[in-house]
């Protein structure tokens, strides 16, 4: 089975569905989606994913009329567990460091603050309230930053109205390019979330220090169409789902968590779209 999923991997584009399920975990796609995102012909998406599936790589589900996928993580846990008894014949010795250091669940530094960096588009909105709710929630365990992936020139209107609304220091609050923190010189990250659906579509470089992270898709409040009234509830529903979850990052015991327990946790949170407002 491990040389016959290699072998499904081999294939580039087969490769690209897979490593863009992956990013989008926990979320199920439908084949469409994926098709636009990597501009392949609907027949072309489907073939690939038929074979994923038929190798146990990745999971449908049908909803309704659709057919949603999303990726076995069991079989990609293979794969790597595979390799390692193969190729390193199960030795700690034989392979990288930073490889040893995710199969033997390891949790980031416990004598510091962590670096957390939440990205979304334009951050101008979502990965912003994630940014002044996790520093205001827990200042004192926590290093907090946001970026984009195509910043904006400044922060939504209604976010910042938001914002201040909750009591928030918006003062060092702006949007900022991802290239700040991929340089040699910027801190490194402990935890990375994606909390919009086409920044974790987007393809970034391998972080240092193999970061925790996760995809928290949520719904961009800047492209609801309503009167000022309406617009203002969307920022306000967004606001309280990013609360919802920052809340529920914060509470956890990370010094009695190993490695594999946390990247579970904060897939968890993930899977949660409770949007009430705080």
């Amino acid at each position: 089975m491990l040389i016959t999923r290699l072998s499904a991997l081999s294939h580039t584009q087969r490769m690209a569905v897979f490593r863009l399920l992956m990013r989008r975990f926990p979320d199920a796609l439908p084949a469409g989606e994926i098709a636009d995102v990597l501009a392949l012909k609907p027949s072309t998406a489907s073939a690939y994913l038929a074979t994923l599936t038929q190798v146990g790589l990745i999971s449908q589900r049908r909803e309704a009329t659709w057919l949603r996928y999303t990726v076995n993580l069991d079989a990609a846990r293979a794969i790597v567990g595979g390799l390692f008894q193969d190729c390193c014949q199960g030795r700690a010795d034989l392979c990288p460091p930073s490889f040893y250091d995710l199969i033997g669940g390891i949790s980031p530094a416990v004598d510091r603050k962590f670096n957390a960096l939440f990205i979304c588009t334009g951050n101008s909105a979502r990965s912003i309230f994630a940014e002044a709710i996790l520093r205001d929630l827990a200042p004192d365990r926590f290093d907090v930053y946001s970026a984009g992936t195509s910043p904006q020139p400044g922060l939504h209107p209604f976010a910042l109205e938001m914002l201040v609304a909750k009591g928030h220091d918006v003062s060092t609050l702006r949007p900022k390019t991802l290239g700040e923190f991929q340089s040699p010189q910027a801190p490194r990250m402990d935890f990375i979330f994606t909390v919009c659906d086409r920044a974790a579509n987007e393809e970034c470089p391998t972080w240092p220090g193999q970061p925790v992270s996760a995809h928290w898709g949520m719904p961009d409040p800047a492209k609801f169409q309503g009167n000022v009234a309406e617009r203002q509830l969307a920022f306000q529903q967004v606001y309280g789902a990013v609360h919802n979850r920052i809340s529920a990052f914060a509470s956890l015991p990370f010094h009695a968590l190993d490695r594999v327990s946390l990247q579970k946790s904060v897939d968890e949170i993930g899977r949660k779209t409770s949007g009430q407002d705080h």
